[in-house]
């Protein structure tokens, strides 16, 4: 089983930067594929970016501007958020699943976190 517990998130202008955290239990974290996806009102969740044992992916909306990153060592993912805006107003949730490949599709992760929300003003 793993926990996911994402933090970070809070209300910021538009261009500023905010860096989300997700903190992972389970053994075998390491060999996990990590995501970042977001659901904004009225609006499905999307993909954000994922991150695999060295290779990662982004949606077009935020190449550019996020990063993510892992840290094995402490069992956290990253999202670095750069020039953000109102568009990006969601609830980003972390993702995680049972192979090392990252893949752009929330039906191939198995565990979520409960969400942080991220609003963006302008």
């Amino acid at each position: 089983q793993v926990y996911l517990v994402e933090t970070g998130g809070g209300l910021v202008q538009a261009g500023a930067s905010l860096r989300l955290s997700c903190a992972a239990s389970g053994r075998t974290w390491a060999s996990y594929a990590m995501g970042w996806f977001r659901q904004a009102p009225g609006k499905e969740r999307e993909f954000v970016a994922a991150i695999g044992w060295s290779s990662s992916r982004y949606a077009d909306s935020v190449k550019g501007r996020f990063t993510i990153s892992r840290d094995n060592a402490k069992n956290t993912l990253y999202l670095q958020m750069n020039s953000l805006k109102p568009e990006d107003t969601a609830v980003y949730y972390c993702a995680a699943r049972t192979s090392i490949l990252a893949t752009m599709s929330q039906g191939d992760y198995e565990y979520w976190g409960q969400g942080t929300q991220v609003t963006v003003s302008s």
